[in-house]
């Protein structure tokens, strides 16, 4: 089955998170992950993503940056962005270009379950 993989343009680990967190707070117009923005409130995961997330039948992956670029070596992408991985190849599915017009967490999923609609994914929700 088909894997679905969010990058989020942030490094992992906990100092990096504390430097994400600070930066969504005083200055959130620059911050670099719209991923992040769209997903996370400043302090925790957005309410209605996180519920999203737990209750879907869909297969997700989460990776930093940092973590994607250890896990998948071969793979040039700009982030955010959302991969598709079928059959061992990974493809975008979601391109950073198309992230950055989404406005809030419902979009997101409304586009999510759309796209995984039409590769047949089977998600009963």
């Amino acid at each position: 089955m088909p894997k679905i993989i969010f990058i989020y343009n942030a490094k992992s680990g906990k100092v990096n998170s504390l430097l994400d967190m600070a930066h969504k707070l005083i200055s959130p117009k620059t911050y670099q992950c719209k991923l992040c923005a769209i997903t996370h409130d400043a302090f925790s995961e957005n309410e209605q993503w996180k519920n999203f997330r737990e209750k879907t039948k869909l297969p997700l992956e989460f990776l930093h940056n940092d973590e994607f670029e250890k896990k998948y070596k071969s793979i040039d992408t700009k982030y955010p962005a959302i991969l598709l991985q079928k059959d061992q190849k990974l493809t975008e599915w979601i391109p950073k270009s198309e992230i950055e017009k989404i406005e809030n967490s419902k979009e997101l999923i409304r586009l999510i379950e759309a796209k995984a609609e039409t590769m047949n994914f089977s998600n009963p929700d």
